[in-house]
C-alpha cells in the first residue's frame, strides 16, 4: 500500500539546509545540491564532473585521496555513523570548517557507485571556540 503524503524527495534533498554532494568513484562531483552552492561558492553547473579537490585545502589532498582509494577498494567506511570534521575551501579561497558524515551508494552489482556526503558549515562555531581558546590561554599566561 502507498500512502500518499505530497512529500517529494527530489526537492527535499534539493531544499534541504545541509549540503549534500555524491561523489562518484573517481571521486568527480555528481550530485551538488543548493545548500553545497551557498556554503562552498560553486553553482551546481560549475562542479559537475569536477574533481572534489575543488573543496578540499591542498594540504589535506593526499591524504583525502588515500582514505578515499581504500574506501572504494573495501566498500566500508567509519563516518556513516562518526562526524568527521575537517577544514575545507570556499570558491573564494577562504577557509572553512565542515562536519559531515557519509554514506556509500552502491550499483546493482554491489559495487559502490558514489560517495555521498551530508556536510554542515561549522566554521562560526570553530572560530567561537578558537577565539575562547585564545582567550582562556591568554587568562592562563597571565595567572602563571
Amino acid at each position: 500500500m502507498t500512502i500518499k503524503t505530497g512529500f517529494d524527495p527530489d526537492k527535499f534533498v534539493q531544499e534541504a539546509g545541509d549540503a549534500i554532494i555524491a561523489a562518484n568513484s573517481e571521486g568527480l562531483i555528481i550530485f551538488w545540491n543548493k545548500a553545497a552552492e551557498r556554503i562552498f561558492g560553486y553553482m551546481t553547473s560549475e562542479v559537475l564532473s569536477h574533481s572534489l579537490d575543488l573543496i578540499i585545502p591542498e594540504r589535506l589532498r593526499k591524504r583525502h585521496w588515500e582514505g578515499y582509494q581504500q574506501v572504494m577498494q573495501s566498500g566500508q567506511t567509519h563516518y556513516g555513523s562518526e562526524v568527521l570534521r575537517v577544514p575545507a575551501v570556499h570558491k573564494d579561497g577562504r577557509h572553512l570548517s565542515i562536519a559531515f558524515t557519509v554514506t556509500l551508494l552502491f550499483s546493482d552489482d554491489a559495487h559502490i557507485h558514489a560517495i555521498a556526503a551530508i556536510i554542515r558549515d561549522e566554521t562560526a562555531r570553530w572560530d567561537e571556540e578558537r577565539a575562547l581558546r585564545q582567550r582562556a590561554a591568554g587568562i592562563e599566561a597571565k595567572n602563571s
